[in-house]
């Protein structure tokens, strides 16, 4: 089958910033779902409350370029993330121990979290 088609294709640079600002958005709101998560989830070492509900954040500062990250950021947070042989106290959050985003990563419990979250906030987002 042989023809001819002819195609216009019109790209509206407004409604493509829309749509990056909307990504943008979810992004940080998929960070920000993922840290509830893990403080919901009762998995951060816990004795006063200072590492998870104060130190540990969404650090949105690149979100522009596609990139969040969420800190943990007291001089200990990293000791603790790293070794599972400390006996965590469990009184606050019984689940505490190391490792605690491990199971929002990949190969976790929780992989797809942050992905079905993000999908369903870009779609809010967005509007579509």
């Amino acid at each position: 089958m042989s023809g001819k088609a002819n195609v216009k294709v019109t790209i509206h640079a407004e409604y493509l910033k829309e749509l990056d600002e909307a990504a943008q958005r979810a992004l940080v709101q998929t960070a920000e779902a993922v840290h509830t998560e893990v403080v919901q989830a009762q998995v951060m070492p816990f004795k006063e409350g200072h590492l998870q509900n104060d130190a540990t954040f969404v650090d949105s500062s690149e979100a522009g370029s596609g990139h969040v990250d969420l800190v943990s950021s007291t001089p200990y947070a990293r000791r603790l993330y790293y070794h599972p042989e400390y006996r965590f106290d469990k009184t606050e959050n019984p689940n505490a121990g190391a490792g605690w985003f491990d199971d929002w990563a990949e190969g976790g419990a929780n992989q797809n979290f942050a992905g079905e979250t993000f999908a369903a906030l870009f779609k809010r987002e967005a509007g579509l």
